[in-house]
């Protein structure tokens, strides 16, 4: 059993890649993805396979949590809290999307209101019990919610039951007596943190989505089991690593952002490889293009995630940014004739015209084809042959209206589409204080490769880099992951009166929490301990994290801790205030457990100059060009050449603009930059 599997389920395409261990060889392949039931597309997948037998491991990144959510497909919940309190959710923050839009809707939480009940009880902030859990109520309450058989999931989110979760914990333990198999969600679980909105919204999401995470995964399982596999199954957690699929079963909300942390890791690993310090990643794929950084060799994490505006979700996560733009964008005309491209997607049913399935709108995947950016014959390593009178047909209907050739609506389609990423990575690096000039671009997913020295261009990047397996990079990233598991609380303790007796509890549960949970899931070795903690100066309304390097607080080491926090909040803020007090506002705790992972093949070096395998037609912004097309698999290492030229590949196409040069590096990552 020495094959490793990363399965990406996208909109349009299901990716896999296996890594053959004894072998050291990597195999990427696609297959349509079927929404209806995404495991459909899995065994088709596993179909590639000689013997399945021999698969010792599955990575599975999964989008039916976030489909879930974003499409509200999910559960119907019952919301528990503290009585006087079953409105936060409803209430939510004091901030609205757009200050003078008269019209705007404040989104609505994952339960309905006649849903919401309350509990007599009440802790207060130092976790003293002042009113005591009515355990007559709670049984009540779960005798009428099993016996009425509407509410399929309950959340419980109590005051303060992050500094006393006593209550909570009651509260599961009677409903497991009396409505037994009724999925339960607890705040102390899932967010045991201060800030009663995001808490709620947060164990909300975990129960909204359990029923169906549950039974997706419960399916996975089943039907891949029954096709002969026998490895440990995992899916892909919003933080970038793995958790057992059972482990998911528990605690939905984490896989919320599974997919696209994939491409992140191997972005993470590729920068380390080639010493690269500073990435911008953009995963372009059918549907949505995710962008995200890796600075100073680290990827970036949040908690502060929104699912759209005023539903936050605070697990951690991989700081992702997520719009609606991909290869299945659909271009369309407004009232007044304006050109638009996306967020709607044809997806993978009935995806672009030239399909065939079909699709009749035009999308960006029409566009590059009628470009002549994509050979029709050879899509999908010629498993698929692409329909170009219909990417024309297509094209057409928003070109005829303002006479415009095909072509040139094409090229608007693209520059639209750019124009689109361009915002999306400003977003990540201009406003956030980053000078684009710093970064080198990474640019994966199927049509990340076809647009990246436009980006390059419009962005001020000087540098890209397309990696191997493009088209499948996110699978690729799963089999890279490390199994890790994260957990916050809140203390809320000032410099000036810093409990060291409790900081040093709360650290040592945390610790042991996180261990429990990666010996729950098999891992016992090579496991690190990362500390951290959430600080601010007193008054403020917004932390800093700082990691720790010390196991313990002592009176020796604390004024280290606070000196530290000086320094990193100079760093990020260009000052600092050494006399003010400091407030500990959360303290966090990661275990990590390293995985093995894959070795990256060398290409043959000392090779003859690349020759072309053969020359087509391609439209660009300096005009209709002759342009010589190379395959990817006959380029070596040390190899490179001018444009305009294309690199085809069975998934993708690296489109090099005139005024661009590409060399291959070692490991046969193509390099873009200016000539």
């Amino acid at each position: 059993m020495s094959l490793h599997l990363g399965i990406d389920t996208g909109g349009t395409f299901t990716d896999f890649v296996l890594y053959d261990e004894a072998g050291r060889e990597l195999t990427a392949w696609k297959v349509l993805s079927t929404p209806s039931d995404p495991t459909d597309a899995i065994l088709r997948g596993l179909e590639t396979i000689d013997d399945v037998g021999r698969i010792a491991s599955i990575r599975l990144g999964t989008t039916v949590a976030t489909n879930a959510l974003l499409e509200r497909r999910g559960a119907r919940v019952a919301y528990v809290a503290t009585r006087g309190f079953r409105d936060v959710p409803f209430i939510q923050r004091g901030n609205r999307r757009a200050h003078y839009d008269l019209t705007w809707v404040k989104p609505k939480p994952f339960c309905l209101r006649r849903d919401a009940y309350e509990l007599t009880e009440r802790v207060d902030h130092h976790g003293t019990v002042l009113i005591p859990l009515d355990e007559t109520e709670v049984r009540a309450l779960a005798r009428k919610l099993r016996n009425e058989g509407e509410v399929q999931a309950v959340a419980v989110n109590l005051m303060f039951s992050f500094v006393r979760p006593d209550h909570e914990l009651s509260v599961r333990e009677i409903f497991a007596e009396e409505a037994p198999g009724l999925p339960i969600s607890l705040s102390y679980e899932i967010d045991p943190r201060w800030k009663e909105d995001q808490r709620a919204m947060t164990t909300l999401a975990d129960a909204y989505v359990k029923p169906i995470v549950g039974r997706q995964v419960r399916s996975f399982r089943e039907k891949v089991a029954a096709a002969g596999v026998t490895g440990r199954m995992a899916m892909m957690k919003s933080n970038g690593s793995e958790m057992a699929a059972e482990a998911a079963e528990e605690q939905p909300v984490h896989l919320a952002v599974s997919g696209p942390t994939g491409g992140v890791i191997g972005a993470k690993h590729l920068a380390a490889l080639k010493s690269i310090g500073n990435l911008a990643t953009l995963d372009i794929g059918g549907t949505s293009t995710d962008v995200a950084l890796v600075v100073k060799g680290v990827e970036r994490f949040t908690d502060d995630y929104e699912l759209e505006f005023g539903i936050p979700l605070r697990v951690p996560m991989i700081d992702i940014r997520t719009i609606g733009a991909g290869g299945g964008s659909i271009a369309s005309l407004d009232k007044v004739g304006g050109l638009h491209v996306g967020p709607h997607s044809a997806g993978a049913n009935p995806g672009p015209a030239c399909y065939g399935f079909g699709g009749t709108q035009p999308t960006v995947t029409d566009a590059n084809l009628v470009l002549g950016r994509i050979e029709p014959d050879a899509f999908l390593g010629g498993r698929m042959r692409l329909d170009v009178e219909a990417a024309r047909r297509a094209v057409a209907t928003v070109a005829d209206p303002h006479g415009w050739s095909v072509e040139r609506a094409s090229l608007a389609i693209v520059r639209i589409m750019n124009n689109n990423m361009v915002g999306a990575l400003r977003a990540v690096l201009v406003e956030q204080g980053h000078d684009p000039r710093d970064f080198a671009l990474l640019t994966y997913g199927g049509a990340g490769p076809l647009h990246v020295c436009d980006l390059l261009h419009e962005a001020n990047i000087p540098r890209g880099i397309i990696p191997n397996h493009p088209g499948q990079f996110s699978a690729y990233g799963f089999t890279m992951a490390d199994a890790r598991s994260d957990r916050r609380r809140s203390v809320l303790m000032r410099s000036r009166r810093f409990d060291i007796d409790r900081a040093n509890a709360i650290m040592e549960d945390l610790s042991e929490t996180v261990l429990a949970d990666l010996r729950r899931q098999g891992h016992t070795s090579d496991v690190t301990l990362q500390r951290s903690l959430q600080m601010r100066y007193l008054g403020q309304n917004y932390e800093l994290e700082l990691p720790l390097s010390i196991d313990r607080f002592t009176e020796a080491n604390l004024g280290s801790v606070w000196d530290d926090f000086h320094r990193v909040f100079e760093e990020r803020y260009r000052f600092n205030l050494p006399s003010e007090s400091i407030e500990v506002v959360d303290m966090g705790c990661t275990a990590v457990a390293a995985i093995s992972k894959p070795d990256l093949p060398r290409l043959p070096k000392d090779m003859p100059e690349a020759a072309p395998a053969t020359r087509r037609q391609v439209v660009f912004e300096e005009g209709t060009l002759d342009t010589p097309v190379y395959r990817r698999s006959d380029l070596a290492a040390g190899q490179s050449f001018a444009g305009p030229a294309l690199v085809d590949e069975d998934v993708s196409v690296t489109v090099v603009r005139p005024g661009y040069q590409l060399a291959v590096d070692d490991h046969g990552n193509l390099e873009i930059t200016r000539a």
